[in-house]
């Protein structure tokens, strides 16, 4: 359920903007993304499991307010964020 370390140091190294970024809120929007995809999952499975679905509710808030903030101070990188990870339609 949880992320590997492979997947995680693949997408930081995918969205951040120097060598040694992993906080920027490119990176943090991108895993994020990736763990709300996998609990999605999880909730496909297990339909009542409640503690979750509050952790779940809380990134994708947590994600909602860097998104917002990127869109506001670097309208670049926020378009191309959402196009890579494909979260706005």
């Amino acid at each position: 359920m949880a992320i590997t370390k492979e997947k995680k140091t693949e997408i930081i190294g995918s969205f951040s903007r120097g060598e040694a970024d992993t906080g920027s809120p490119e990176v943090q929007i991108a895993l994020l993304t990736a763990r709300i995809n996998d609990l999605t999952d999880h909730f496909k499975s297990h339909a009542k499991d409640h503690a979750s679905r509050r952790g779940l509710l809380m990134m994708v808030s947590k994600r909602s307010s860097l998104l917002k903030y990127l869109r506001l101070h670097n309208r670049k990188s926020y378009l191309e964020v959402i196009g890579r990870l494909g979260i706005r339609k």
